[in-house]
């Protein structure tokens, strides 16, 4: 839903400091603007512009899911000379037989009250070609300093932060490494970071849902990372919009807790999707409760038939050897192909 809603604009914070996109500097076309009413438009920028909205007359399009489950779009003529105010809603949704309804069949893969489907693809596809830009400057960064970055990503209370923790402390500055922490509010995870002697730079998104790429970018420069070294991104506890976002990692690593359910990557597919590691957290607790942990890893196999899975618990020490030894395994690819690319 953010990749079209664009949340938590302009109530980004590194370190309590507010973030300013840069792109605001100079002339440049494709801005677009959601408002109250779920309606959008792009516009060129000039930069002593005012954003009053006439009312569009004439033909807009409309998106419509069949029981069935075929679509179609049409585009609405409206040939009367007065503003139509859109107040008629279209239910875009799919009924099943069990009374179940999915709003993610069409072709946006979600639903915005007010807008059309084809809109919201734009709208999508605008956010994330632009992250992708900004995730690309990252990478480069990442691979001309032999940094290897890891993004990871989970529900909240999937015990993250208390992982990251622990892999630090069993690190014992074996591996020059930095910390970027993501939550909507509070700098608690970064204080709890620095608490072991590693660098930490809080990021708070406000209302925003994920880190993006240019947030991390900005993080990045202001840690002053040293070469060769490890970066962790914790990012906002979400299994829904971190998935399309981005950040110039190597690799997204998906934490499942035990405390969850064993069914977590069948209802959030595209976050396991996209992960090439999932570490299944705090499994000293297995003897305590009903958790099916090979239906889990399957059911993430089924999603995603090539992620890895690591068993492991930041309590009992279960799966640190094997975690670090996959972190140290990425950081020496890192190095190493910054060695071979002559850099």
């Amino acid at each position: 839903m953010c990749n079209v809603c664009g949340c938590g604009a302009g109530e980004t914070t590194i370190d309590g400091k507010a973030v300013v996109h840069d792109e605001h500097a100079h002339s440049h076309g494709g801005h677009f603007h959601v408002h109250a009413d779920g309606t959008a438009h792009d516009h060129d920028h000039a930069h002593d512009h005012d954003h009053s909205h006439e009312p569009v007359q004439g033909k807009h399009m409309h998106y419509h899911l069949h029981e069935d489950g075929s679509s179609h779009e049409h585009v609405h003529d409206h040939a009367h000379g007065h503003s139509h105010s859109h107040d008629h809603a279209h239910d875009h949704s799919h009924s099943h037989a069990d009374g179940s309804v999915h709003y993610g069949l069409g072709p946006a893969g979600a639903h915005a009250p007010g807008m059309s489907q084809s809109r919201m693809v734009k709208i999508e596809r605008d956010i994330l070609s632009k992250n992708d830009g900004y995730a690309n400057d990252n990478r480069g960064y990442l691979a001309e300093h032999g940094i290897f970055a890891l993004n990871l990503v989970s529900s909240p209370g999937s015990g993250k932060t208390t992982l990251l923790v622990k892999s630090i402390t069993a690190l014992n500055g074996s591996l020059p490494l930095a910390v970027i922490e993501g939550d909507q509010q509070t700098d608690n995870d970064a204080a709890r970071i620095r608490a072991t002697g590693a660098p930490a730079l809080q990021i708070n998104t406000g209302k925003g849902c994920h880190l993006d790429a240019f947030m991390v970018g900005k993080a990045i420069h202001q840690l002053e990372l040293k070469d060769d070294s490890l970066l962790l991104i914790e990012n906002v506890g979400n299994l829904v919009c971190p998935a399309s976002f981005d950040l110039g990692e190597a690799h997204k690593v998906a934490i499942l807790s035990v405390t969850e359910g064993e069914d977590k990557p069948l209802k959030y597919p595209d976050m396991f999707r996209a992960s090439d590691l999932m570490l299944l957290n705090k499994c000293d607790l297995l003897p305590y409760l009903t958790f099916d942990a090979d239906l889990a890893v399957a059911n993430a196999r089924r999603v995603n038939p090539d992620i890895k899975v690591i068993r492991i618990s930041a309590t009992s020490g279960e799966g640190m050897d094997e975690w670090l030894d996959w972190i140290r395994a990425g950081c020496k690819k890192a190095v190493d192909r910054k060695s071979i690319d002559g850099r």
